[in-house]
């Protein structure tokens, strides 16, 4: 609990240490509590510091997404789904000081309105310190489970003396908070600069805390208020409606579905950026390191609606035709271009174009034994910017209006209230897809079953598709049960060089064959490799500690005794 007592005093002084400089107060040797917040400029700048991105290193540059099995990745494999998760490992003392010092920056933004007398002016700003007290709290229940619990400001003293508190207890202060927050949020609020939280976000992210508690009927509620809400819809493109989820993700601005992101520019904050160039085709400038996975591409249903083993239309040497169409805006289809750069990964494309002339092809094994190992690229959010400042400036989406239409959906299956509010919310989403109305039950696959078990299916099929590479599988593994499962699938890619040119030639290319899919929804490549057929890049292990993230070391060791770590560290 050290840690949470430097926190505290390390905030307090970065604030007025920032204010002195830019707004002109007292000096910095008499700066303390009393004499900053004292009005609604100060205490929105201080605010300001949690729309950074530093606190949402979890939800930021695909953090979770590394830890599924929706990625591959030509060098590694992380943490978590290999087993070597430690007390020790830094990351974890990273997020755990990040996200108090957010808790302890909201609580001192609460107490300072408390102290002024809480005066009307200042409630919009009090609910937004709630939210974020709200949604810090409620990821710690979420990935710790009981944790140091405070509320008000703490001195030394009482940190060293504090353990961990039942994570229930703690939910029922999330709860409030966020309650608080759709109260006293506005619906628009574009105060001071910033993409501000808003009641909308407020509703958004309780209902999603309450859907990894397995609450079920609030989730649902707060869901339908949202939606009732009128303030949000789902994203069409008006030049090309057959792009709209592909466009969704290129555009860089606060667009009608998204209800909470982190801005991002290297102009305003060079250090708020994410280096970008492990996306990037190696025929482009880039090195290619990271790939969506073979077992994520066998997840698109085909455009009858029916998955790649029941369908007639799937052919797996020519697996992106017949496809739903996310899945071509979220994998780069070969034969296309991406940062100017045509994209083949076939032996036999040993030239490509690049700005409309002929170079040699980089992302065919043929040529660069480091081509994308499993021969495919990400399209979903990539920008012409990326192949020249390979930095990326895309907003950090953390939740947009398709994700509440499924975690309504979700909800009331698991009610078993299926009405036609949830077939409705589904297949919302699946038409936004087609770029069509849902009304237009003819041009994309309708979902119409009722029955409880196969819309599980479907729902939990539709989440991954939809929301692939935006932070979201690796929580809904864990609250379906499924992250062992999933760490129990390992990492295929394509033959080596020697063997992949005949392999090609042979007719095998891209798949030899369709990889089953079971019950859960996780492929088969198993059978493919014991066949020499397809080479094993990754090997994930399961280990029952990861289901919850292990307390850093440093605090168990400065906490008097008072702090136990989670079972398995």
């Amino acid at each position: 609990m050290k840690r949470i007592n430097i926190i505290l005093t390390a905030a307090l002084t970065l604030m007025m240490t920032s204010a002195c400089a830019d707004l002109n107060v007292k000096p910095l040797s008499e700066a303390s509590s009393a004499n900053w917040y004292q009005n609604a400029e100060q205490i929105t700048f201080s605010l300001n510091d949690l729309y950074r991105t530093y606190p949402y290193g979890i939800e930021n540059e695909y953090w979770t997404d590394r830890r599924t099995d929706d990625w591959a990745q030509r060098d590694q494999v992380y943490d978590l789904c290999n087993g070597a998760t430690t007390s020790a490992t830094g990351t974890y003392e990273t997020y755990w000081i990040n996200s108090y010092k957010a808790i302890s920056r909201a609580i001192r933004v609460i107490e300072s309105i408390e102290r002024l007398g809480d005066p009307s002016e200042l409630q919009a700003l009090k609910a937004e310190a709630c939210f974020f007290r709200a949604y810090f709290y409620g990821r710690f229940v979420n990935l710790w489970g009981d944790v140091p619990f405070y509320t008000t400001t703490i001195t030394k003293e009482e940190a060293y003396e504090m353990g961990r508190t039942d994570k229930n207890i703690i939910a029922e202060q999330v709860y409030k908070d966020f309650d608080t927050a759709i109260e006293g949020l506005p619906v628009d609020n574009t105060n001071g600069g910033v993409w501000r939280v808003t009641k909308g976000t407020a509703l958004a992210m309780k209902a999603r805390f309450a859907l990894q508690m397995r609450d079920f009927e609030e989730c649902a509620a707060r869901c339908k208020e949202l939606m009732d809400l009128g303030a949000y819809k789902l994203y069409y493109s008006a030049e090309n409606p057959a792009d709209s989820y592909g466009e969704l993700f290129r555009d860089k601005t606060i667009n009608c579905e998204v209800i909470w992101a982190i801005g991002r520019s290297i102009a305003l904050d060079p250090d708020n950026t994410e280096a970008i160039k492990s996306w990037v085709l190696r025929t482009a400038g880039g090195n290619a390191v990271a790939q969506p996975s073979w077992d994520l591409l066998a997840a698109y249903e085909c455009t009858d609606g029916l998955t790649i083993n029941d369908s007639p239309l799937f052919d797996p040497h020519n697996p992106y035709e017949n496809r739903d169409p996310r899945c071509c805006m979220t994998f780069v289809k070969p034969g296309t271009t991406v940062y100017g750069c045509e994209f083949n990964p076939s032996t036999l494309a040993k030239k490509v174009l690049l700005d409309g002339k002929e170079v040699t092809n980089k992302d065919s094994k043929v040529n660069d034994n480091y081509a994308p190992y499993n021969g495919c690229c990400i399209r979903k959010g990539a920008q012409p910017e990326w192949r020249t400042s390979q930095q990326n400036e895309n907003p950090v989406v953390l939740c947009r209006y398709a994700d509440v239409l499924l975690m309504y959906a979700e909800a009331k299956m698991e009610l078993n209230d299926i009405d036609a509010s949830v077939l409705n919310a589904i297949n919302d989403v699946r038409a936004r897809a087609y770029g069509v109305s849902r009304k237009d039950t003819g041009s994309y696959p309708a979902i119409t079953t009722t029955d409880q078990a196969e819309l599980r299916k479907i729902i939990r099929r539709e989440r991954r598709v939809e929301l692939a590479w935006e932070g979201i599988r690796f929580f809904d593994l864990r609250r379906w049960g499924l992250l062992e499962k999933c760490y129990s699938v390992h990492y295929y890619g394509l033959l080596n060089k020697t063997g992949l040119t005949a392999y090609e030639n042979d007719g095998k290319w891209f798949w030899p064959e369709t990889p089953m899919l079971d019950e859960d929804g996780f492929a088969d490549f198993e059978t493919m490799y014991n066949k020499g057929l397809i080479e094993r890049y990754g090997f994930h292990v399961y280990d029952p500690k990861v289901e919850l993230f292990p307390i850093p070391d440093i605090e168990i060791i400065t906490s008097n005794g008072k702090l136990e770590q989670n079972p398995g560290y």
